[in-house]
Formats: C-alpha cells, sequence, structure tokens
C-alpha cells in the first residue's frame, strides 16, 4: 500500500483528498505546513508527496526544493495558483504533475496512480515505452528487433526521459540528474545530446520521439497512428 503525505494548510483540503485516497486505499498522512512535513519525512518513508503552495512556516516551493533535494519520489503540487509562470516555477523545482483549486478528486486520484505507475518505472533497472526497451544492468538498447548500444551520457538521458514517458523535464533538470549537480558546462550540452537521440530514434523507429515543450524543456512522447 501506498502511503502519501498531504501538506495543506487547509485542514477541509486535506480531508477531500484524504477521503479520496483512502477510498483507492492509500495510506494517508497529513501535514499542514512545510516544517511538519519535513519532520514526518525523517520518521516515516513515503511514497508521493501532494503539496500546497501558499502555506505558513515553509511554503510549497521551498518545500519542493527541499524534498527533491533529498528524496527521490514523485511530487503533486496542488495550489490556487493557476498562472502559467507559477506552473513553469513548480516544473524546474522538480515537480512532477501541477493541479490548479478548484479540482476535481477524481483527476487527483487518477494522477496520482499515474505518477506512482510512472515511478514504479522508473525505480527499475529496465523500461519499455512503445517499441523501445533499455536495460541499464546491460546498458543494452532495443527497437523492434534491433539491438544496438549508444554512448553512456546519451543513454542515461534516454532511460530518464523514457522512465518519466510524456513528463516534462528541463535543461537544469537533466543536467542535474545526469551529469550531476557539479557540472560546470553549458547547459546547452542538453541540446546536443537531444539532438544526437532524435536523429538515431528517426533513423531506426517512428513509435516514439523527444519533443521540444516550449518554455520548460524536454519529454519522451509514444506516437499514434
Amino acid at each position: 500500500m501506498a502511503k502519501i503525505l498531504v501538506v495543506d494548510d487547509d485542514r477541509n483540503i486535506r480531508e477531500l483528498i484524504r477521503i479520496y485516497l483512502k477510498n483507492q486505499m492509500y495510506s494517508v498522512v497529513e501535514a499542514a505546513n512545510g516544517e511538519e512535513a519535513l519532520s514526518i519525512m525523517e520518521k516515516e518513508p513515503i511514497d508521493l508527496v501532494i503539496l500546497d503552495i501558499m502555506m505558513p512556516q515553509l511554503d510549497g516551493w521551498d518545500l519542493c526544493r527541499e524534498l527533491k533535494r533529498k528524496y527521490d519520489f514523485p511530487v503533486l503540487v496542488v495550489t490556487a495558483k493557476g498562472e502559467q509562470a507559477h506552473k513553469i516555477k513548480g516544473l524546474q523545482l522538480g515537480a512532477d504533475d501541477y493541479l490548479v483549486k478548484p479540482f476535481d478528486p477524481q483527476e487527483l486520484v487518477l494522477r496520482v496512480k499515474a505518477l506512482l505507475k510512472r515511478y514504479k518505472i522508473a525505480s527499475a533497472q529496465t523500461v519499455m515505452v512503445a517499441d523501445l526497451y533499455m536495460n541499464r544492468s546491460t546498458y543494452d538498447v532495443t527497437l523492434g528487433s534491433e539491438r544496438f548500444a549508444l554512448p553512456l551520457k546519451e543513454f542515461e538521458l534516454l532511460f530518464r526521459l523514457a522512465s518519466y514517458a510524456g513528463h516534462i523535464f528541463t535543461r537544469e533538470q537533466l543536467i542535474e540528474q545526469i551529469w550531476g549537480p557539479d557540472y560546470e558546462g553549458d547547459e546547452r550540452t542538453v541540446d546536443v545530446h537531444i539532438k544526437r537521440l532524435r536523429e538515431r530514434l528517426a533513423r531506426k523507429t517512428d513509435s516514439v520521439k523527444i519533443t521540444t515543450v516550449r518554455g520548460l524543456g524536454y519529454r519522451l512522447e509514444v506516437c499514434h497512428d
């Protein structure tokens, strides 16, 4: 049973989310602010965090930044801040998804399920998207029936994108996750690697592609007929 931490200073919102998640057999833990959430994280394992932005003592921006620095699980931001700039900021801080209040509780449940499924795939050593199969233990890549190798950074980049197919990654996130937080080179190196991967994929398959989301970053998409 997945354990979900709901962080919101509005008790009614926490209760609404808790009821819907418990109906889906999830275990739910609640926190009224960011500091309380971090205290809970130190005491028990959490599989996913749902957090509000406007909170006292430690707001959602700072909490999201801290969670992504210390832990490796999905973060779903639920907030009344619906402007595009806030969405971009949340994604830049590492949020995995974004839902604006007022929201449909059933949609929230569906997003939670999708994030947990995606995270489970990402935690594995293998990933399969359409006819793309990757094995991180052997660094093998298979497209359809063709098996081939990729340079290490290209493999890690494609594995990350494929593990979270459909999720948008900023250049900053990819630099930190693939090249490491101490990387001092130009972040445009991501663009160079993306271009090479696009060319390789285009020569071998039309089932998946890497797309640019203007103003945000990159994502791997499954191409449908």
